[in-house]
């Protein structure tokens, strides 16, 4: 799973909207822009009310495998987001322990003493293309975890901040979640083909490889005059494909 999704779409849904003052509005964990990807599917989904602050915690499973949405919604409405992948996820976990314990350990606030930066302990995760900065923070308001995705080749940085008081809480709905769906994330590891094309005539055929919940499969598309026909090949037949190919041509 390459791209789980960029963290710069809304958040659609009854679910979000709940109870809210005004609306809420919607690259790759989510979608690819392409049709094939754009198809997604929600398998559970977790709410915890820490403080003033609502998370949801979204399994979804699209065409590179599985990942995590989790979606903070402020007392104002407003609302963040970041996407993990599940093998990401339980890194997250982990690093939540480690932070919870650490946070156990300090001592009362002391506002007229707060570190520079305000951070108190920092950590980072790194899958394909994207990197997570975990920084426990304190300013005037108490102290949280700021969790920050960034993607390599550029795009929004999508954050979260989850009160420390419900560090515990967080940690223990997404081992619930691990749990149910496993640590796997399913689906294609690494990046799919580059389509391919060939024009014969006043014909032209495009091979493209797509993945979904059956597998990976490859659509060759014929296109004349604005009208389109296609085949799909599961990957299990490709050799087969061939050697029939290879029989014609050597005939």
């Amino acid at each position: 799973m390459s791209d789980l999704g960029s963290g710069d779409e809304g958040i659609s849904g009854s679910k979000y909207n709940a109870n809210m003052e005004g609306s809420l509005s919607r690259n790759d964990f989510e979608s690819s822009g392409k049709a094939s990807s754009a198809v997604e599917q929600e398998l559970a989904s977790k709410m915890l009310q820490i403080q003033s602050k609502r998370f949801y915690l979204d399994v979804k499973q699209n065409r590179r495998g599985r990942f995590i949405k989790v979606a903070e919604i402020g007392a104002d409405g407003r609302r963040s987001q970041i996407y993990l992948a599940l093998s990401t996820a339980v890194e997250f976990r982990d690093h939540l322990s480690s932070f919870s314990d650490y946070y156990a350990s300090l001592g009362p606030p002391n506002t007229d003493n707060l570190p520079e930066d305000g951070k108190l302990k920092s950590e980072m995760m790194i899958k394909d293309n994207r990197r997570y900065y975990l920084d426990l923070k304190e300013n005037a308001r108490g102290r949280f975890l700021r969790v920050s995705q960034t993607i390599t080749r550029g795009g929004p940085r999508s954050q979260i901040a989850l009160p420390a008081q419900g560090m515990i809480e967080f940690r223990d709905a997404l081992t619930d979640l691990l749990e149910e769906f496993g640590v796997s994330d399913g689906g294609f590891k690494g990046d799919l083909p580059e389509e391919r094309h060939m024009k014969v005539d006043n014909k032209n055929f495009y091979f493209d490889i797509g993945q979904n919940n059956r597998g990976v499969y490859m659509r060759i598309s014929e296109v004349k005059n604005n009208f389109r026909t296609s085949i799909t090949i599961p990957e299990k037949c490709w050799i087969r494909f061939r050697d029939i190919f290879n029989d014609y041509c050597e005939k």
